[in-house]
C-alpha cells in the first residue's frame, strides 16, 4: 500500500478526502493544526509549509504527495507569498530531494477565472487569473511544469471548482465536485502510470459546467455525481443578478471584483 503525504489535511478538502482515500493508501497527514482523530493507517506530522526543513521531513519516504495546504482564498500579497508561493517551492524542492516522483496538488478554477461563462475552456487555455490567489495557482502550475520537464517529476494540477456534499448557489452548479468524484480524480492522479504533467478540472458531471474535462476522461475519470438534481432547490432561493455584473460574466465569480476581505475593487488601470 502506498504511503501518501496529504498537506492541509485539517482543512475542508483534506477532511473530505481522508474518509474517501483511507482504505486505499497509508495517509501521512500534515498541517500546522494538530490532527488527533487518527484512524487506520493514518499518521500525523506537523509542518508549516514556509519551513523547508519541516517540509523535507514530512516528505521523506512517501510514494506521492497530495498537496492541499496553503491559503485557500484571496488574501493580501504577503499571506499569498508565504503560504502559496514559498510553500509551493518548498513542496517541489522537498519532493526532488527526497525522490518523491508524483505530486498532485490543488490548483484552482481561479487560475482561469477571467474567462467568460459563455466560453467552454479546456486544459490548454492560457491562464487568466482573477486574483492574487489565482496568480499563486498559476505559479504552482508553472513550477510543476518546470519540475516535470527538467527534473522528471510526475505532476497533476487539479483545477478544483468547489468541493462540498452539494452545490449551494448558481455558480457552484457549474463548478461543483463531490468528495467521491474528487477522490476518484486523486486516485487516478496518484496511480496512473502514464502521467508526466497534466491539468485536470475538478468538477463532477455538471450540465451547466464551463469546462471541457476530456483530458481527465482520457485517463479514466468517470464522475459519479451531477449538480443538476440540486438545481431547482438552489435557483429557488438565489436572487436574480444583473447579467452585466462582472461577478456573473466571468467564471471566477466574486474573485474578479473584490479585494481581500470583500472590499471594493481598485480602479482599473487604463
Amino acid at each position: 500500500m502506498k504511503t501518501i503525504l496529504m498537506t492541509g489535511a485539517a482543512g475542508g478538502i483534506g477532511t473530505f478526502l481522508r474518509d474517501e482515500l483511507s482504505n486505499n493508501y497509508k495517509l501521512r497527514l500534515s498541517d500546522r493544526a494538530p490532527i488527533q482523530d487518527l484512524h487506520g493507517d493514518e499518521a500525523y506530522v506537523a509542518a508549516d509549509l514556509t519551513n523547508f526543513n519541516a517540509v523535507l521531513r514530512a516528505t521523506e519516504g512517501v510514494d506521492g504527495i497530495l498537496h492541499f495546504g496553503g491559503c485557500a482564498g484571496e488574501s493580501d500579497w504577503q499571506t499569498i507569498l508565504d503560504a502559496n508561493i514559498i510553500g509551493m517551492r518548498n513542496i517541489y524542492e522537498a519532493a526532488l530531494q527526497n525522490d518523491v516522483k508524483r505530486v498532485v496538488w490543488a490548483s484552482s478554477n481561479h487560475a482561469v477565472g477571467f474567462y467568460r461563462r459563455d466560453q467552454t475552456i479546456d486544459h490548454t487555455v492560457y491562464p487568466k487569473p482573477d486574483s492574487r490567489y489565482g496568480v499563486s495557482k498559476v505559479f504552482g502550475e508553472a513550477m510543476g511544469s518546470l519540475y516535470a520537464e527538467k527534473y522528471g517529476l510526475e505532476v497533476v494540477n487539479l483545477r478544483i471548482g468547489n468541493v462540498a456534499t452539494k452545490p449551494v448557489d448558481k455558480r457552484r452548479l457549474a463548478i461543483w465536485i463531490s468528495p467521491r468524484d474528487l477522490a476518484q480524480l486523486c486516485a487516478i492522479s496518484l496511480d496512473h502510470p502514464d502521467i508526466k504533467f497534466e491539468i485536470f478540472y475538478g468538477a463532477s458531471d455538471n450540465a451547466r459546467g464551463w469546462w471541457d474535462n476530456s483530458n481527465a476522461e482520457r485517463f479514466g475519470y468517470a464522475p459519479q455525481d451531477k449538480s443538476e438534481p440540486f438545481a431547482e432547490e438552489v435557483l429557488a432561493i438565489e436572487p436574480p443578478a444583473s447579467p452585466d455584473d462582472p461577478d456573473e460574466v466571468y467564471q471566477g465569480g466574486a474573485f474578479v471584483s473584490t479585494e481581500s476581505g470583500g472590499g471594493a475593487p481598485r480602479s482599473k488601470v487604463v
